[in-house]
């Protein structure tokens, strides 16, 4: 159960939810507005992705949540955000759930980004906090959970 703890499988979970749901009990079709949306949020979140992975490369610290973090990251997309990869996540499930017109994988974005935070956001927070002590409590200051 270890694979658990790893939030892509969270995000591929609620991505096939999405999909079966649009492939299986279609509701609704939403358009080709959605469609231009999706892609866009999609490709928004790869983007976002590959920026804060790289953060983690230039600072030479781990991007697994339940590792030992060795730097407070505070440059590119992480003056912006403390948690772009979860971000990003969430971009994609709301992008894939427009592009698929899943009503359901819409309702499951704010459920999403509360799990994530539950399981893994405030554990992460609390060894950067035990780590890094006062530079980790400024940056909480300055720069906001999600955007």
């Amino acid at each position: 159960m270890r694979w658990l703890d790893l939030p892509p499988v969270w995000l591929l979970a609620f991505l096939v939810l999405a999909w079966t749901q649009s492939t299986y009990l279609p509701l609704v079709a939403f358009g080709a507005w959605a469609d231009w949306l999706g892609w866009t949020l999609v490709l928004a979140a790869v983007a976002l992705m590959a920026a804060a992975v790289a953060g983690f490369a230039r600072h030479r610290t781990t991007v697994m949540p339940r590792g030992h973090p060795t730097a407070v990251i505070r440059t590119g997309v992480y003056r912006v955000s403390r948690n772009p990869i979860y971000l990003a996540d969430a971009l994609a499930l709301a992008g894939f759930s427009l592009v698929w017109s899943s009503l359901l994988g819409l309702a499951l974005v704010p459920v999403f980004v509360l799990i994530i935070e539950r399981r893994f956001i405030r554990g992460e927070e609390a060894r950067l906090r035990d780590t890094f002590g006062e530079v980790y409590h400024d940056y909480c200051e300055k720069t906001r959970r999600w955007i």
